[in-house]
């Protein structure tokens, strides 16, 4: 069986660009004992891949050179050498950027296919999923009458961060980039505010604004997917004890050698007593039951919903991530494949 892969081949300095990536058609034998042989059905990609292009200690591996790159992927079992799965089975894996492969079955996590659509476990059930969830309650600590600001609104993370505020009651502002997504918080979202940061000369401003309009100080909670001049903002109308869980910086990911965007009134953090974590999705697994029962009812019940960017065949999957930094996506990144 041949498969299609898509390789790193040079570490971008500054926005990635297609010269540093490779397709690479590999053929895949029979699975050895132990494997199992999968063809993707669905990939996604996110912002933090591009942190992993860097030669830099994180928390997690960069990228290896000239070999396949990884990320969430769901797809079918085709052929097995294990007796745990089977030839049709649904599975979750890290072994996205490519249309099919051969893996050992540590490396697979088996999935229903009659309770959602595939492309749901890597949204709204899936780590996406996870990230908003723990971000918010967790690491946030959302409490009653907490008033909640979202940068990247629209996004995968932003745009569930959004709902699950909006179903508990909470009144929530929104900032995403270009009418489109404007658009989409408002009339979608139904968001008590919101604002196209790209249309802003001064964020500040904006979100005071906002606020106004709804009849509130300052915000209590920051969920933060932005950095820069976001956090910025958010410092500057934060009301005493706010919280911020830093989920993520996409205006710091593709710097090529400027000075980062840092805040400039990190000293109101103090007066304001403000508390800002950053956290990753996987020091939260242990929610992962209590996380996928609620998101589960919450989507069934007509209360949640992911919003999702599609785009089809592998020869894409490049496309995709290149729009998480260009402003062309909306919602979460997926590729479908096969």
């Amino acid at each position: 069986m041949k498969s299609t892969e898509i390789h790193l081949v040079e570490r971008p300095v500054g926005m990635p660009e297609p010269h540093h990536f490779k397709a690479v058609t590999v053929d895949l034998p029979t699975p050895a004992e132990g494997e199992v042989q999968v063809r993707n059905l669905y990939m996604a990609v996110d912002p933090a891949m591009r942190g992993r292009m860097y030669d830099a200690k994180s928390y997690v591996p960069p990228f290896a050179l000239n070999a396949p790159m990884e990320g969430p992927a769901v797809g079918e079992v085709i052929a097995s050498a294990h007796p745990d799965f089977q030839p049709g089975d649904l599975v979750f894996s890290r072994l996205g950027w490519r249309e099919a492969f051969n893996a050992p079955a540590s490396a697979l996590e088996h999935r229903d296919r009659e309770a959602l659509p595939p492309q749901s476990y890597l949204t709204f059930a899936g780590v996406t999923g996870l990230t908003a969830y723990a971000g918010l309650f967790h690491v946030g600590g959302l409490k009653p009458g907490d008033t909640v600001f979202v940068s990247a609104a629209s996004g995968g993370v932003g745009s569930l961060v959004c709902q699950m505020a909006k179903l508990k009651g909470h009144k929530v502002i929104g900032a995403a980039g270009g009418a489109r997504k404007l658009a989409f918080l408002k009339e979608e979202l139904k968001l008590d505010g919101a604002f196209d940061y790209k249309a802003e000369p001064n964020l500040t401003k904006a979100l005071a604004r906002e606020l106004k309009a709804i009849s509130e100080k300052g915000i209590d909670l920051y969920f933060d997917n932005v950095g820069g001049e976001h956090l910025h903002a958010a410092i500057a109308l934060a009301n005493d004890y706010a919280r911020f869980p830093i989920c993520g910086m996409i205006s710091q990911y593709n710097l090529a050698g400027e000075a980062p965007m840092a805040p400039r009134n990190l000293m109101l953090m103090m007066g304001k007593r403000i508390r800002m974590q950053g956290f990753i999705a996987t020091d939260h697994l242990p929610l992962w039951q209590h996380f996928t029962a609620d998101m589960i009812a919450w989507h069934k019940a007509g209360l949640l919903h992911s919003a999702e960017t599609v785009h089809d065949g592998i020869d894409n999957a490049l496309t995709a991530f290149f729009a998480l930094f260009t402003g062309d996506n909306l919602g979460r990144a997926l590729v479908k494949l096969n």
